[in-house]
């Protein structure tokens, strides 16, 4: 069971028996809005910044073969753009600069496409590893994302798990503090794409703030290169 945050009271109240269907309507209406308004500025987000990418002329595109899928990736997107075109793949690095940076900005995302087979989402690593390492003390940060420091063994030395504790497929990032002063700390998050392929990100952890975003956004780059089928969600 996932570690909760402090529960907050809350009033009881207890409406008149007329006025519950009233109550539902407003209820089913204020979060067909909500989300409505969330959809909306996720796809603005991502329409400028997939029209940007997808430019004419700013890159040539390579196609590499990953789980049987058929990737068709701009050029400038890789690590090592010098590979051979058309080639299988074990994995794939990628670098892309994305609206997720604290301020709105842009920042850079390192992204390793490979076999889901080889890793475990971050998902469920949260259950089945970091709940029993996290220590007692909660730390403050992005809001809607509950901090907790791992003890240090079993290498998880100055190391804090991020995630989503209301959410039944939580967003998690494990970030750990960076080796030089001054620099921030770094982040991975890993997620099982549909089609057996996975995806582990590594950011800054100011990064953390655009959570919400995450995955909309990554989502939409991973489908532009054929990483994700369209229409497909995960």
């Amino acid at each position: 069971m996932r570690a909760m945050p402090p529960a907050t009271a809350v009033s009881e109240h207890r409406d008149e028996p007329h006025s519950v269907g009233f109550t539902l309507v407003s209820i089913a209406l204020g979060i067909s809005m909500a989300g409505l308004a969330l959809a909306y500025s996720v796809t603005a987000i991502g329409a400028h910044w997939l029209d940007r990418l997808g430019a004419p002329g700013t890159s040539a595109t390579v196609s590499r073969t990953l789980v049987d899928r058929q990737l068709h990736i701009p050029s400038d997107w890789l690590v090592d753009p010098a590979a051979t075109s058309g080639t299988f793949a074990s994995r794939i690095e990628l670098r892309i600069l994305a609206p997720l940076a604290r301020n709105g900005g842009e920042t850079p995302i390192d992204i390793t496409l490979q076999p889901l087979s080889q890793v475990r989402s971050s998902a469920s690593l949260l259950d089945g590893v970091y709940l029993h390492q996290f220590m007692p003390n909660e730390l403050s940060g992005p809001p809607g994302l509950v901090g907790k420091p791992l003890y240090s063994t079993e290498g998880y030395e100055n190391e804090t798990v991020w995630y989503d504790a209301l959410s039944p497929e939580p967003f998690v990032a494990k970030c750990a503090t960076a080796p030089v002063e001054g620099k921030p700390s770094q982040c991975l998050r890993t997620v099982a794409l549909p089609g057996g392929i996975a995806a582990v990100y590594a950011f800054d952890a100011g990064v953390l703030y655009s959570w919400r975003d995450f995955d909309s956004v990554m989502d939409e780059m991973l489908r532009q290169i054929g990483a994700i089928d369209t229409g497909a969600a995960h």
